[in-house]
């Protein structure tokens, strides 16, 4: 934990200090906690949140699933539950490190099917609440064809935020190209609406940070394949914090997808 120590020249931020002692865990050192407090008094407090935090998540990753982990009070979120008085949820298609994701029919003001995604129960600590909270943001401000778009957003009765996106019913890019077989031209040619997508949001001041084949989903629009860009959970505001609620630099790395 070399870059956290005060002597090495210039003050850290709470940031930089959290950033080193993930960066230490990675290389499978096991930094005393203790002694990063005492060493950094200003940040004490802090510093003990996100060890908190941080235990929280791993606790929560680490058990195993069971029926009543998808409880939170006493309702369990099953299909045909309805959520903000006009999404029914369909069917789950999938959790990531913070939330799980439905396919939901609205019923008002129109029909049609969308995404809803939730904060997955036993994740409920205030770091995941901020991330989730700022991915809802980062997708508001964008709009591009090849970004999936959030329409909505509430509180279930149990108390768990969600959001309501565009649903994007298509497969993994790579998965997409092997699949046709496409050409190296092809598949360059397929991927520039991505490239175009993800500067889009840099011009929004948000960074991805999880780009990957499953986050690029590619669906068929009147025979056209046509690629997504999905899941900001772990995306990072470069000008403007996306939340008042804090969010560690360096945090979201326990709560994605390291493989």
């Amino acid at each position: 934990m070399t870059s956290t120590n005060p002597d090495d020249g210039g003050s850290n931020s709470v940031d930089q200090i959290i950033a080193a002692y993930l960066e230490a865990l990675d290389r499978g050192e096991k930094p005393e906690r203790d002694r990063l407090i005492h060493d950094h008094p200003e940040y004490a407090a802090q510093l003990r949140d996100f060890f908190a935090d941080l235990d929280h998540m791993q606790q929560a990753a680490e058990r195993p699933a069971e029926p009543d982990e998808t409880i939170l009070g006493t309702n369990a979120l099953s299909e045909g539950t309805i959520l903000g008085s006009r999404y029914k949820l369909l069917e789950n298609i999938g959790e990531g490190g913070m939330g799980a994701v439905w396919v939901a029919e609205q019923q008002l003001p129109v029909k049609r099917r969308v995404a809803v995604k939730l904060v997955k129960a036993g994740m409920d600590s205030k770091t995941v609440l901020a991330r989730f909270e700022a991915e809802r943001q980062a997708l508001a401000v964008m709009d591009h064809p090849n970004i999936a778009k959030v329409f909505d957003g509430g509180m279930t009765d149990q108390g768990r935020p969600f959001f309501v996106m565009e649903y994007v019913k298509g497969i993994p890019f790579t998965e997409y190209c092997d699949s046709v077989r496409l050409s190296l031209r092809d598949r360059l040619d397929l991927f520039i609406p991505v490239c175009q997508a993800v500067q889009h949001a840099h011009h929004k001041g948000i960074v991805h940070r999880d780009l990957k084949p499953s986050n690029i989903l590619v669906c068929l629009y009147d025979g056209k394949p046509v690629p997504t860009v999905i899941d900001f959970g772990l995306a990072k505001a470069m000008h403007q914090p996306l939340t008042e609620k804090s969010i560690y630099t360096g945090h979201g790395i326990m709560v994605g997808t390291p493989l």
